[in-house]
């Protein structure tokens, strides 16, 4: 149960932080000017001051007395000091009143925007985000008409806010960047700060970790040039869970710190909850419990609100963190109060949140009757408003709970649930709140994990359609991966046979699980195979680990390898006999975490190499693949490289040897050096069909989008760069790239993460193929292996995955260079995606 309630709430964002409007003032030309000894002045004195008891106790006999405008005035003044004193029933009764007085007045346009910006903070405190964004919207509409900038401008930021709490960051992105060119000849203001502020929070959610930084550094700049000391603790906070996002604690811990001084409680609570985190995150017991009761006493200060239920939640798991965690039972009454708070407050989505975690608190004692039933009323509620990042999570738990009572079916209905509901939201994970891509592996790996266990289970006897959910499972999980490393949901997917692909090909799904290695095999026009192995996930990538650095080091050359053959034996071994019976000329490979690193054409068995046996194609998942074969006209190739340093990357002197070589046995255009640059690829793919792009020079494959791409002379293309450079291409012209070739790529060893940058470039390319190498690899080795490997391919008839292999399996061989039989020089080239 850790990881479910440690990753809902990793970091709190500053919620409250709406740009707020003062007291609206009567205008002189009613006749209604206010003296400095009114109680309208003296009532907006006393809200500036802070003490919004007195500023009520002044404006609630003003409001029995007036009418007409200065009632719609008064009433919505007293809604905005209820808000602040948590008094929603009372704050909802004054806005409706003072927009009933509005009606009869349909010129007082300036005082309409000033009443629904007050409405529109009271909906989105009370949880109500999509109606606060509308009501924002007519405001700032308003005061346009009105030509007041300044107050359109606030309107327009709170927007912003109710686009983030709505989880839409990216449009949130794109509206306030809009924003902050309109003001880019304006001086300094608060309006400007806090538009960099939300736009650095939105830009941490949508991925972009270093453009984040920047913006929100400069907010604090600004802030501090201002000398607004509650801006400089916001713009604190933000940089801190920008720097928490990318795992650099220590810095992450001193903008808490530095945030943690203000005298807002609202805004201290947050980053002190935030300080907790980090501290629990470090293991660092002592100062985190030290924290915990100056926490629940700031946290019972805070007046009602979706800021105060979530505090309260996120302080209650953080204390389920700590080791050993006592006085269960004070946390189970927070939580009881927190979600007894948002019934009170209609907030049916805070509500669900503190329901759902109480449940998992029930959970975690032991009690699964009550866990259950507050589970249910958690989905129910998360379902009554349309929170499937909710649903989700509590469907998730549901499956939990009934797989520890022994429920089996029950536990798969819910698993299942749980995993067509991320479906539905898998367009907007990323965005769902802002620890969505950070937890993927603690909220949503998980579950598919889990459900795989629970139909693979070692004490029952799967069935065919077991075993067909656990491999649709397993590909949901690789495109969910996918979208998380892209930040987006970019891949479009559908349900392929193997048999409509290729009638002599095998697919095997290693799937790593926490006590053992499940395979399931599909083989053409046969029902589905299943075998395990117990060992544990940590064993296993252990050996994996081991056994790739020795793969990278080119002084192995053992056919008798240990570790290459224990993986061929937990792989390949208990479906030789299949293979065999078969026909099976291909084995593609649907890996699963570290086993994507592994070129598993090297595994061993006995002396022999898979690929002796077998052409040897790996696949991120089968519902991306394009079925079809490779074009029957004649190859065109264009040829692209670096054989000079650049940009810090060494020189890689065979390139030339290796382009020319390469002309001579495939027609097509080379650019090299100086004339490898993004516009001249560019150009020459606009101007002729290219079925074939080969390009020789450095990439990096990482785990994350930022951290993948290859060298040009004068640039780093990324991923989505490529896609744009061939998806122009496929636009363009009638033929389609058919196979991308990176020839001087690599990834980090023992980062399961890492190899997901070369399944990034194999699906967002464009390119139905991508041949690429895992590792930098000598010159001549990987010159030999590509003549060859065109050589095969330009013969017609043959698939790519074969000849990959006969090019391997030739340096294998050759009596000429016996060192280059050795497994680092061949087995780093491997074929992702169609191998026809």
């Amino acid at each position: 149960m850790r990881s479910l309630l440690y990753s809902w709430l990793a970091i709190l964002t500053a919620v409250l932080c709406l740009t707020l409007p003062g007291l609206a003032q009567i205008s002189p030309t009613q006749n209604l000017a206010a003296q400095p000894s009114d109680p309208l002045t003296q009532s907006r004195q006393f809200y500036e001051a802070g003490r919004y008891a007195e500023a009520a106790a002044l404006l609630e006999p003003l409001s029995q007395s007036s009418n007409g405008l200065a009632a719609a005035i008064t009433f919505s003044n007293l809604s905005l000091i209820y808000q602040h004193l948590g008094q929603w029933e009372a704050a909802e009764r004054a806005i409706a009143t003072s927009l009933e007085h509005l009606q009869a007045l349909p010129e007082e346009t300036a005082v309409r925007a000033q009443v629904l910006e007050v409405q529109g903070q009271l909906q989105f405190h009370q949880g109500q985000v999509e109606a606060a964004l509308a009501t924002w919207e007519q405001a700032a509409a308003l005061y346009k008409a009105e030509g007041n900038g300044e107050a359109a401008l606030r309107s327009q930021l709170n927007q912003a806010e109710a686009m983030q709490a709505m989880g839409m960051y990216r449009r949130a992105v794109a509206y306030l960047t809009e924003l902050r060119q309109s003001q880019v000849s304006q001086p300094d203001s608060p309006q400007q700060m806090a538009i960099l502020r939300n736009l650095g929070d939105s830009l941490r959610v949508a991925g972009d970790l270093q453009q984040a930084e920047a913006v929100l550094q400069e907010s604090l700049t600004m802030a501090e040039r201002l000398s607004l000391t509650e801006a400089i603790a916001r713009a604190h906070l933000s940089l801190g869970n920008a720097y928490q996002s990318r795992g650099d604690r220590k810095t992450a811990l001193a903008h808490y710190q530095q945030a943690s001084s203000t005298s807002n409680l609202t805004l201290r609570t947050q980053a002190e909850l935030n300080q907790l985190h980090v501290l629990l995150d470090l293991e660092r017991w002592a100062e985190a419990q030290a924290l915990i009761p100056m926490l629940a006493e700031q946290v019972d200060q805070m007046p009602t609100s979706r800021a105060a239920i979530d505090a309260r939640v996120s302080l209650s798991h953080s204390q389920l963190r700590l080791p050993n965690a006592q006085n269960l039972e004070a946390v189970a009454r927070s939580l009881a109060t927190a979600a007894q708070q948002a019934e009170n407050l209609q907030d049916k989505r805070a509500e669900s949140y503190a329901l759902g975690t109480l449940a998992a608190l029930y959970q975690k004692t032991g009690q699964l009757d009550e866990a259950q039933t507050l589970t249910d009323r958690a989905l129910l509620l998360g379902g009554q408003v349309n929170a499937p990042e909710l649903r989700y999570r509590w469907e998730w738990q549901l499956g939990q709970i009934l797989k520890q009572k022994g429920d089996r079916s029950g536990a798969i209905a819910a698993y299942t649930q749980a995993i067509d509901t991320l479906q539905v939201v898998r367009r907007d994970l990323s965005a769902i709140n802002p620890e969505a891509q950070f937890s993927f592996r603690d909220s949503v790996e998980p579950i598919h994990r889990e459900l795989v266990s629970l139909l693979l289970a070692p004490d029952a006897t799967p069935t065919q359609t077991d075993l067909e959910q656990a491999r649709f499972t397993i590909e949901s999980l690789q495109l969910a991966e996918l979208d998380n490393f892209f930040r987006e949901a970019c891949l479009n997917a559908r349900k392929v046979q193997i048999d409509a692909i290729d009638s002599h090909a095998a697919v095997f799904y290693p799937i790593i699980l926490s006590d053992r290695l499940e395979i399931i095999l599909s083989l053409p026009a046969q029902p589905l195979r299943h075998y395990s192995t117990p060992i544990s996930a940590t064993e296993v990538n252990a050996l994996i680990t081991r056994y790739v650095r020795q793969l990278r080091d080119p002084r192995f050359s053992q056919r008798t390898g240990p570790d290459s053959q224990q993986v061929f034996d937990w792989l390949i071994r208990p479906a030789l006999e299949d293979l065999r019976v078969n026909q099976v000329q291909t084995l593609v490979f649907v890996s699963d975490g570290l086993l994507r690193s592994i070129p598993m054409g090297a595994l061993l068995n006995s002396d022999r190499y898979l690929i002796e046996d077998y052409a040897v194609a790996l696949a991120p998942t089968l519902q991306l693949l394009e079925a079809s074969s490779l074009s029957k006209e004649p190859l065109t190739v264009l040829m692209g490289g670096l054989s000079q340093s650049r940009q810090g990357f060494s020189p890689l002197p065979g390139v030339k040897d290796e382009l020319s070589q390469l002309h001579a046995i495939v027609p097509g255009e080379v650019i090299l050096d100086e004339a490898f640059t993004d516009e001249e690829l560019r150009a020459a793919m606009d101007a002729v069909d290219f079925p074939v792009v080969h390009l020789a020079t450095h990439g990096e494959f990482g785990s994350t989008e930022e951290d993948t791409f290859i060298l040009t002379w004068n640039d780093r293309l990324n991923i989505n760069e490529m896609n744009t450079l061939l998806e122009a291409t496929d636009l363009n012209h009638r033929r389609p790239i058919e196979l991308l070739v990176l020839s001087a790529c690599r990834t980090a060893v023992g980062d399961d993460r890492a190899a997901l940058g070369l399944a990034g470039v194999a699906v967002r390319s464009g390119a139905r193929s991508t041949l690429a190498s895992l590792w930098y690899v000598s010159d001549e080795a990987t010159s030999r292996l590509m003549v060859r490997f065109y050589q095969e391919l330009s013969k017609g008839g043959i698939t790519k995955a074969e000849a990959l292999r006969q090019a391997q399996v030739a340096m294998i061989h050759d009596p000429n260079l016996v060192i280059f039989s050795r497994p680092y020089y061949w087995s780093a080239f491997v074929l992702v995606g169609n191998w026809l």
